[in-house]
């Protein structure tokens, strides 16, 4: 990959999750705190990207696979999701908040498959290089949180910030796109049924029983993940700590540090053993988190925090390496859109409907149970380590592509 490409590439992954990572962690606490939401309208506000990742990313997928270059569609999305995040900070309610965020979610979703998609299409072995690059959206997200805590130190009633934060790189970001490496749809000229306008190209990918096992596991286990996002900013302020925003950001150091290890890991342990280790690591989370507290048991709260980089690399980068390696040429940006629907969006707009509804179930008198609240995330992913390691059997060990184009069979 020659040096110019890697910095583009690298420059779309850390704006891509520097947008995201922006307003994402501390809306649950802008909710709460400053529009007066409760947990049921901070769980329905972020269900709005998970249901925008299940609508849009075939949609979107099919556009940058048959129709423009993914590249293109990628700046057009971000360029009027800029003027959404501004427009964001002039609703003054949760229930039209929703709406808007949800017309958002709806540009931003499918950004996250199609960065792939452009990524992706300029390697040879993914499973040695995309590491490297996707290193760079984490430290994107990092970026958030210090930017947050430490440079321009937004209180909790100045959280409306983030999302103008947001709005700026979403511009940049939106105009970077138009000079990133050339990505054209692969198949175009081909004729479009209305089953592949929705995506069902990639349904190939099913006929392969560990994919499937896989897709369904990546779906489950994102409960327990929307509880992490929705709730963990909140319950670390609540808890007492101090500079929570830029606190969760070792988590993303974690998640730099790990995804550098994931050729070393993916070789010696192959995919099974790597999303294994991941889940196992979900639950140790929810755990410690439950246990924890800002005092004597404040180490906990860290230790959870600093599971993310096992958490999410072992899993989902490791996950969309084992999808590419699936899928060929013809549905790569299909495919990536899909498991991207399965995690995103499906597991995703399950898990925050009842996160919300565990936490108002487990609040009494303005007071949470956090302990209670955890423990049931903490419970959803044992049940799917079981299910996943039970059912699971491509345990693959390299993420090489095929030169036909075509799906790669068991």
């Amino acid at each position: 990959m020659r040096s110019i490409v890697r910095v583009q590439l690298s420059a779309m992954m850390f704006l891509e999750f520097f947008i995201w990572g922006s307003w994402y962690v501390t809306m649950g606490t802008y909710l709460d705190k400053v529009l007066g939401a409760d947990g049921v309208q901070v769980g329905a506000a972020y269900s709005a990207m998970a249901i925008a990742t299940i609508i849009s990313p075939f949609f979107v997928g099919m556009i940058a696979d048959r129709f423009f270059s993914a590249q293109k569609v990628l700046g057009v999305l971000h360029i009027v999701g800029a003027f959404l995040l501004y427009y964001l900070t002039q609703v003054g309610n949760a229930s039209s908040f929703y709406w808007v965020l949800l017309l958002y979610s709806l540009c931003y979703a499918p950004t996250l498959a199609l960065a792939n998609a452009v990524a992706f299409r300029q390697m040879q072995d993914p499973s040695k290089e995309f590491a490297s690059i996707r290193v760079l959206g984490t430290i994107g997200w990092i970026a958030t949180g210090w930017m947050i805590d430490k440079v321009l130190n937004i209180t909790t009633d100045q959280l409306a910030l983030t999302f103008k934060m947001a709005a700026v790189a979403s511009v940049v970001l939106g105009l970077l796109s138009f000079i990133l490496p050339d990505t054209p749809p692969k198949a175009k000229g081909t004729k479009a049924s209305f089953a592949q306008i929705l995506g069902a190209d990639a349904f190939v990918l099913f006929k392969d029983r560990s994919f499937t096992i896989f897709f369904i596991a990546s779906v489950l286990i994102c409960i327990p993940l929307s509880f992490y996002y929705s709730f963990t900013n909140l319950y670390l302020t609540e808890a007492g700590m101090k500079n929570v925003t830029s606190n969760m950001t070792f988590g993303q150091f974690s998640e730099a540090f790990f995804i550098l290890l994931i050729p070393f890991f993916f070789k010696r342990l192959g995919v099974k053993w790597m999303i294994a280790f991941g889940m196992i690591a979900w639950a140790i989370r929810f755990m410690l988190f439950g246990y924890g507290d800002a005092d004597a048991g404040i180490w906990m709260l860290y230790a959870g925090i600093i599971m993310h980089g096992i958490c999410f690399d072992f899993f989902f980068v490791t996950g969309q390496i084992y999808t590419d390696s699936k899928a060929g040429l013809k549905i790569q940006s299909q495919a990536q859109g899909m498991i991207t629907m399965a995690t995103y969006g499906i597991g995703m707009w399950i898990g925050t409907l009842l996160s919300g509804y565990v936490k108002d179930h487990y609040t009494s008198m303005s007071t949470v149970d956090w302990r209670s609240v955890w423990m049931v995330p903490a419970g959803i992913s044992v049940a799917v380590l079981i299910l996943f390691v039970i059912f699971f059997t491509d345990n693959k060990h390299s993420a090489a592509h095929t030169n036909t184009g075509e799906a790669v069979p068991e």
